[in-house]
């Protein structure tokens, strides 16, 4: 028996000129439709999750893509039984995903997709620098092979580690190739029309994410170590998605794996989880 909420995780950067106007037709049809998630519109486009019935879902994602730019809407489906949100929200920001690195347009600034086999080849090149765009707590459940952690704690913080370390390739001579990747591709996006409007032009990220990777790339060819964290509560997946074995600390809020020693951050100790 079908589930009765289909999920649909979405972004698209593109631009709007009038993100207010379409914020108040998309209440309007939501709320025909009774689906319920959260929906971010900036004038660089938009991003979100909504839950529904699989025509509601169905409905409301072809509106989307009559929007300016949205043809190519990436959209991510998962089910539920039971209403995975209270209500419906549609809100209007700066960002969709929130940077603050000032006029940025990924639409058109943004890297070069890969699709998974092509990004294995470009990350096994020695010379190329592959940059985990994700934060440090993302980073430390899994990660692809040879990729520097920036150690952020928020997206916020990847300009200024970007710009200290643009210096740093400059003072080498080194104008390399860089392979940028991130949860669902939305960070990426945004983080290589970052690295781009800073003169870097070889910039590459990798299509639909780790999220893809791990659904397409068959795990003997795979060059993706550990587990991939995600924000719901399976809070970490392995290749073919399938349920990690990570759960989340109640006191620190960390994810770490299952029966391991975890040293809590918010309580300073060590200690074995078998929950």
């Amino acid at each position: 028996m079908a589930s009765p909420f289909t999920i649909a995780a979405l972004y698209r950067f593109a631009s709007f000129a009038d993100p207010e106007a379409l914020a108040v037709e998309l209440r309007d049809i939501c709320a025909r439709l009774g689906t319920c998630g959260t929906l971010i519109l900036a004038r660089e486009g938009i991003n979100g999750t909504v839950a529904g019935s699989a025509e509601a879902i169905d409905a409301l994602l072809a509106h989307i893509r009559t929007l300016p730019g949205c043809a190519d809407l990436d959209v991510k489906f998962a089910t539920a039984e039971e209403p995975p949100f209270a209500r419906m929200k549609i809100k209007v920001k700066a960002e969709i995903v929130t940077l603050g690195a000032g006029d940025l347009d990924p639409a058109s600034q943004a890297g070069r997709y890969l699709n998974p086999a092509e990004w294995n080849a470009l990350i096994a090149d020695p010379d190329t620098i592959v940059i985990d765009t994700r934060n440090a707590y993302e980073v430390a459940v899994g990660s692809f092979d040879r990729a520097i952690d920036p150690g952020t704690r928020s997206f916020r913080e990847f300009p200024a580690w970007f710009d200290r370390f643009a210096e740093q390739l400059r003072e080498e001579g080194r104008e390399p190739r860089i392979a940028m990747f991130c949860t669902g591709g939305i960070r990426c996006e945004k983080s290589t029309a970052l690295v781009r409007s800073r003169g870097f032009e070889h910039v590459y990220h990798l299509r639909g994410g780790i999220l893809r990777y791990l659904e397409e790339m068959p795990e003997d060819q795979s060059r993706w170590q550990g587990d991939c964290y995600v924000f719901d509560e399976r809070v970490s997946v392995g290749h073919g998605l399938t349920p990690g074995n990570h759960i989340i600390c109640r006191s620190c809020g960390l994810a770490h794996r299952q029966g391991a020693a975890h040293v809590c951050v918010a309580e300073g100790d060590t200690a074995s989880s078998q929950a």
